[in-house]
């Protein structure tokens, strides 16, 4: 049995045994119930001679080959989301430069699924911005992602924001961009928890009634609408708005508490999954998705339940820092060399966070090779004058 020393809430060191290994079975080029989009991380460049909090540098190499492992498991990609550090480190510029390199590599995969996110990021906001600079900013983005033949995620936008005075300005931003848009769109409703300048969305103060202005824009557009992806944290209002959708119009769960059973459904429907934890559970996601085809439901909970606690710690308040585990995860299976992130960000989580992550982790399966992840998990304990 394989011993780690760990630190835990109490601020001492315990010896932590680690579990029976788990592998998954995937069969290659099997077709997945649900569509299921991973949003990824970026991987940084550890030895770029830039100041890390300002300018962000990027592994290419390896943030690409990590968008192909995934492909070759049957995944989508969702990319240049929140997960990817928009807004947290990776600014428009770079979001452009990564956008060109993942739907170049999609071209190597005949049945990839990418979605690129499209946002207003390089709209500074401020009390001077305007709603018609929101559009032009969505334009603009919009624009550069369909020149590359790329498909949208609408993403929510801080500027529209505090631009915004009332629902119909978010309706004549929606309404204009998506009557713009070639194809069908995926909507994404990011939730203050996940960045608190997002708070009041839809220019509505709570959620119902936040979600009546969205779906009345869904429902004015819906030949225009892929899907929406909530990200609230709450399955009763992700269940509550899957029901309400048009038909046409999909629900892309993007609630990292209660996916798996999000994406089981029940006898009125189900939720696909666009969810930045598949990034981290990836061979378990694909596995638990081939059970639930072949009618295996049970198989599909045995294997993600386990995920969730592992999802859930990840996830906790802040939020947002959400990114810290999810590149922590990479780095201990081996999807990279190195625990550092753009701007910084790896900082964002303490070593107990990190410490009680490896624990859930180990106990969901997730490691492809433990005795990596122990010795990657005392590199880091290492750098915090832990030994042994």
């Amino acid at each position: 049995m394989t011993m780690i020393k760990l630190p835990n809430v109490n601020g001492k060191i315990e010896n932590y045994t680690l579990s029976p290994a788990k592998s998954f079975v995937i069969e290659k080029g099997i077709a997945l119930p649900r569509i299921a989009y991973s949003a990824v991380h970026v991987v940084a460049d550890p030895l770029a001679d830039v100041d890390p909090w300002l300018t962000p540098a990027i592994d290419w190499d390896t943030t690409i080959n990590f968008r192909r492992y995934l492909w070759d498991l049957g995944l989508g990609v969702a990319e240049a989301m929140d997960t990817a550090q928009r807004g947290m480190g990776l600014d428009w510029a770079g979001a452009q430069e990564l956008i060109r390199h993942s739907l170049d590599a999609a071209k190597d995969y005949p049945d990839a699924i990418i979605a690129v996110g499209c946002g207003t990021d390089h709209l500074v906001p401020s009390a001077d911005v305007t709603i018609d600079d929101v559009i032009r900013a969505y334009e603009e983005q919009m624009e550069y992602i369909e020149s590359l033949g790329g498909k949208h995620i609408l993403m929510a936008s801080r500027a529209l924001t505090m631009a915004a005075k009332s629902p119909e300005d978010y309706a004549k931003v929606y309404g204009r961009i998506l009557s713009q848009s070639k194809e069908p769109v995926i909507l994404h409703w990011l939730g203050e928890m996940f960045d608190p300048a997002l708070k009041g969305y839809w220019g509505m103060p709570d959620h119902d009634a936040a979600m009546d202005v969205c779906l009345g824009i869904i429902e004015e557009h819906a030949d225009k609408v892929d899907g929406i992806k909530i990200s609230l944290l709450n399955k009763e209002k992700e269940i509550s708005m899957r029901r309400r959708l048009p038909a046409s119009v999909k629900m892309y769960t993007g609630d990292d508490f209660n996916y798996a059973e999000l994406i089981e459904g029940d006898q009125q429907g189900y939720s696909h999954a666009l969810l930045g934890i598949f990034d981290a559970i990836a061979p378990a996601a694909c596995a638990a998705l081939q059970a639930l085809g072949r009618g295996d439901n049970a198989t599909f909970n045995d294997i993600l339940a386990p995920t969730v606690p592992l999802s859930r710690h990840i996830f906790k308040a802040p939020t947002r820092f959400y990114k810290t585990g999810v590149v922590f995860m990479a780095y201990l299976n081996g999807h990279q060399d190195h625990f550092t992130m753009i701007a910084g960000q790896q900082s964002t989580r303490s070593l107990v966070h990190l410490a009680e992550l490896f624990k859930l982790a180990d106990q969901a399966g997730m490691f492809a090779d433990q005795a990596l992840a122990v010795s990657r998990m005392k590199a880091v304990l290492a750098t915090h004058g832990i030994q042994g």
